[in-house]
């Protein structure tokens, strides 16, 4: 269980958004922190590799080694 305070124009927004979708308000609440940790993540990982000094390439290199260059 979670409660949180937003401010009134973000508890509005969310408000109408879930009436004219038709999900809920807590819905709404877990997709969003649920994107947010994914992206933290993601981007915590890569600043620990970086932070490592492990073995990078460039995304020109990726794609020719995936076959996807053009």
């Amino acid at each position: 269980m979670l409660g949180i305070r937003l401010e009134p124009e973000l508890e509005a927004r969310l408000e109408k958004l879930s009436r004219r979708t038709g999900r809920s308000k807590s819905y709404y609440a877990r997709e969003a922190i649920r994107q947010y940790l994914e992206d933290r993540e993601d981007y915590l990982l890569g600043l620990s590799a970086l932070e490592r000094n492990e073995p990078t390439i460039s995304l020109k290199q990726l794609e020719r080694h995936l076959g996807l260059a053009r």
